[in-house]
């Protein structure tokens, strides 16, 4: 099996993410803290969540609902356009 680097900068690979995320780490922070892969230049950010699962979550979907909202009716936060988006998605 090949090795995929996702932080050159430090020769961490998809694999070792992985391990760290099955370890506990949900967060790209978290992954840095296990391998430091992310802290140096940050270009393996944006894969080391896309490894992680993250993109599509209740927050997103709650930034969303914001954005989406008419600007008369737009929540302050995205916490409070959650149980919107929530009702939006049933």
């Amino acid at each position: 099996m090949s090795r995929v680097f996702v932080c050159s900068c430090f020769g961490v690979t998809e694999e070792q993410v992985r391990e760290h995320a099955a370890a506990g780490a949900c967060t790209p922070r978290q992954i840095a803290s296990s391998c430091r892969a992310g802290t140096d230049c940050g270009g393996c950010v944006r894969r080391i969540q896309a490894l992680l699962g993250r993109g599509a979550g209740p927050r997103r979907a709650a930034v969303a609902a914001v954005a989406e909202a008419a600007p008369g009716e737009r929540a302050r936060t995205a916490a409070e356009a959650l149980p919107r988006a929530e009702r939006a998605a049933a």
